[in-house]
């Protein structure tokens, strides 16, 4: 055994006897209270408050941002209770503090998880030094249907991407776990709520469990194994058992299968809330569901509170359960360091929103900005030859609306807006002329239009800023028309009529059906929403000082209807091809019915979507060539390479997000059309080329069969290697059985 081992294994009986010395000293009144979450007061402290906090009654407090009541919070606790059990401080730090940050989804569109991890860092560093010291923070839901508004909070739909994504924010957030400046994770929501039927929040999810182990399961699985301090259970009910009293989930998964060390705390007043879902009659009975399953922490409610002692008391719930919950949540707050350092000393961060910051916010806005059409290269703009240019639309120039969702500390007075960004970059040799044309991306009135038509006529080129206000995604903000809302098509439409060159930038927090514009403008720039400095990020692209390099996390639909899609569905018996495609149009009356192509499409939309998962444009022009794998067939112990040549054929360096992905063609169950297994950010000059190379090894190739069971099985698979999921680049190989029959 080595010295660190030994170490390791000290360190670890020196933890567990802290806990179990701090557990035989309590009261049930005590145990219960580090079981309790309360809402903060807004920078006061009632004497209620004060009371609770002094007798044990409560072991974390959310939503309270002002630093002197935190301190004063902490020392009640620490001082004056009788444990001196410090506090955990939550609060939604979703994508930054004061400096904003891309919203998640645009994040996941930057394929850059170090980047990602610098941007959590930054937002641990600013809510640490208010004394917040754990966020409700990644969301690792995964997103297929943009309907629903938290998909602005998630990394999309991939699973895989998903998972590096929302380990690198815990990596990010918590650090060195135990130092000042770090913050605790908590994964959320456990599990499968992006499944919400119809798109429409808190709503009912049926997930297969095959499904869910495959797809909604392996990125909370690899936060737990980034070593997330906590997760959150889901607001929805699940195959009929709600997330906050789901055994499966948080007993079977979590604890026995993966021996996950944290805690679990419900959304907000989740449990009391499995009586509305008609789980439990009433609140006694939900605490006894929620504690039976294992849920650790109740935030805002309190039925724990309430009922845990009576359930106790009747024998309903065990001492050695009760402790063993409450045990987790000390065990986190001793490995946070929070006994040694309590409270908060300004002097030991840097300033909000320093130069460093704004450089990680704008550099994570500019990578995530998605070039998606770019006709006779009108972009970039050169700046050297423009007289004139037309700003127009109603989020070229708001502080806030760029900002995007869940941004309760986020400063606007920070912001850089495009046209603020813009006219920096011009400076008085072009002359800009905004028109706001609409009061919100919501107004119908087209009051504005014939001002916008007149500034577009007279400039060079024009730049139209649409998309949806923060409002319209995020939490209760669904949508079922996820077009460009209020009069914003019109407007493209008529600034069209001017045969001015025409460049979209969309922000918003969801993929939008964009099909009945894109053939009017001349180039499109998806911007999500892009924080604090999205701004400058977009002048950049814009104005050529940076090329485009975001890929999209999510499909993006033609029409809502083919809602959801998305680009790792299974073949199906019938699958959806050119062939076998006819447009309803094209169907003749009274056509036999056997006489037309039969497979999985829609008449009116077809099967593809408008923009694929991995789509994005460049101004170089990337090329890939010469696959290759290390060996056309491997065993269960050994490892493949598979390796492209990429060149930039263009005349500007760029970088490129190279992506491979993988299908296995026979499955113990129906496997993907396709499956992304690995991804890497490269820049070119041009006219360079690269190899770049991936190793995969059996439990990459790994999925739940049948009975549950996770297994590598041996098989012919296709893999490709591109700038897409429709990568056309492919080769073959093929896992061998070994001695174990392939099951890992």
């Amino acid at each position: 055994m080595s010295t660190e081992t030994k170490a390791g294994q000290s360190q670890q009986a020196g933890l567990e006897q802290r806990v179990a010395e701090l557990l035989a000293r309590m009261t049930v009144t005590e145990k219960v209270g580090q079981m309790s979450q309360r809402n903060g007061a807004d920078g006061k402290l009632p004497d209620d408050l004060r009371s609770a906090l002094r007798e044990g009654r409560i072991g974390s407090i959310l939503n309270e941002t002002d630093r002197d009541t935190v301190n004063e919070m902490q020392r009640i606790a620490v001082e004056e209770s009788r444990l001196g059990i410090p506090l955990l401080m939550g609060r939604d730090v979703i994508h930054g503090f004061r400096t904003i940050l891309p919203i998640p989804l645009g994040q996941a569109a930057t394929w850059n998880p170090q980047l990602v991890e610098k941007g959590a860092r930054v937002a641990a560093l600013e809510a640490a030094s208010v004394g917040i010291n754990w966020t409700f923070a990644p969301m690792i839901d995964i997103s297929r249907d943009p309907r629903w508004g938290r998909i602005a909070e998630s990394f999309g739909e991939d699973p895989w991407l998903t998972g590096v994504f929302g380990a690198a924010m815990v990596r990010g957030f918590q650090g060195d776990f135990s130092q000042p400046g770090n913050i605790a994770a908590c994964a959320k929501h456990f599990a499968g709520y992006g499944a919400s039927e119809s798109g429409r929040d808190y709503n009912t999810t049926n997930i297969p469990e095959n499904e869910l182990r495959n797809v909604y399961l392996p990125p909370f699985k690899a936060a737990v194994d980034a070593g997330v301090a906590a997760l959150m259970t889901s607001f929805s009910d699940l195959n009929g058992v709600p997330a906050s009293g789901n055994r499966l989930l948080l007993k079977q998964v979590l604890r026995e299968e993966w021996g996950f060390p944290g805690f679990v705390v419900s959304d907000w007043a989740s449990i009391e809330q499995l009586t509305v879902h008609g789980f439990a009659a009433d609140d006694k009975a939900a605490a006894l569901a929620a504690a039976g399953a294992g849920l650790n922490m109740e935030m805002a409610s309190t039925t724990y509170e309430s009922h845990l002692p009576a359930l106790l008391e009747q024998g309903q719930i065990g001492m050695a359960e009760l402790d063993r919950m409450v045990g987790d949540i000390l065990r986190t707050k001793i490995r946070m360091g929070l006994f040694e350092h309590p409270f908060t000393d300004p002097s030991g961060y840097p300033a909000i929103a320093n130069p460093e910051h704004l450089a990680v916010a704008r550099q994570l806005a500019l990578q995530s900005l998605v070039l998606l059409e770019n006709r006779d290269r009108t972009l970039p703009l050169d700046g050297g030859s423009l007289k004139s240019l037309a700003v127009i639309g109603p989020l070229a120039d708001d502080p806030y609306e760029q900002l995007g969702t869940w941004i309760f500390d986020g400063d606007p007075a920070l912001s850089r807006t495009p046209l603020e960004a813009i006219q920096r970059l011009l400076g008085d040799r072009v002359a800009v002329n905004h028109v706001r044309a609409m009061e919100t991306s919501r107004s119908r009135s087209r009051e504005g239009f014939t001002e916008a038509v007149e500034a577009a006529r007279s400039a060079d080129a024009v730049l139209l800023f649409l998309g949806e206000e923060s409002i319209l995604s995020g939490e209760t903000h669904s949508r079922a028309d996820i077009g460009l809302p209020g009069s914003q098509a019109q407007l493209v439409a008529a600034l069209r009529e001017t045969g001015k060159p025409l460049i979209a930038v969309i922000m918003a927090g969801r993929p939008l059906t964009l099909g009945n514009i894109v053939d009017k403008v001349d180039a499109l720039l998806f911007a999500w929403h892009p924080g604090t400095m999205g701004g400058p990020a977009i002048a950049d692209v814009l104005f050529g000082v940076e090329s485009p390099s975001g890929k999209l996390p999510a499909t993006f639909p033609l029409m809502v209807g083919q809602v959801p899609i998305y680009y790792n569905h299974k073949p199906t018996g019938r699958p959806g091809t050119a062939e076998n495609f006819t447009h309803m149009d094209d169907i003749p009356l009274r056509a036999p019915q056997y006489s037309w192509g039969f497979g999985s499409f829609h008449l009116d939309a077809g099967f593809e979507p408008l923009y694929e998962f991995g789509y994005g444009l460049s101004y170089a022009q990337f090329a890939y060539s010469d696959i290759e794998v290390s060996q056309a067939e491997f065993g269960l112990d050994e490892e493949i390479r598979i390796q492209a040549v990429v060149r930039n054929d263009g005349a500007v360096e760029a970088e490129e997000v190279v992506q491979l992905y993988v299908r296995d063609l026979v499955g113990n169950v129906t496997r993907p059309v396709r499956e992304l297994k690995g991804f890497q950010r490269i820049r070119l000059q041009p006219g360079e080329r690269r190899t770049v190379s991936f190793v995969l090894g059996p439990d990459d190739l790994a999925f739940y069969g049948r009975d549950m069971q996770l297994m590598a099985e041996p098989g012919e698979f296709q893999a490709w290697i591109g700038g897409s999921s429709k990568a056309a680049l492919g080769t073959a190989f093929r896992l061998r059985a070994g001695s174990d029959s392939g099951t890992r």
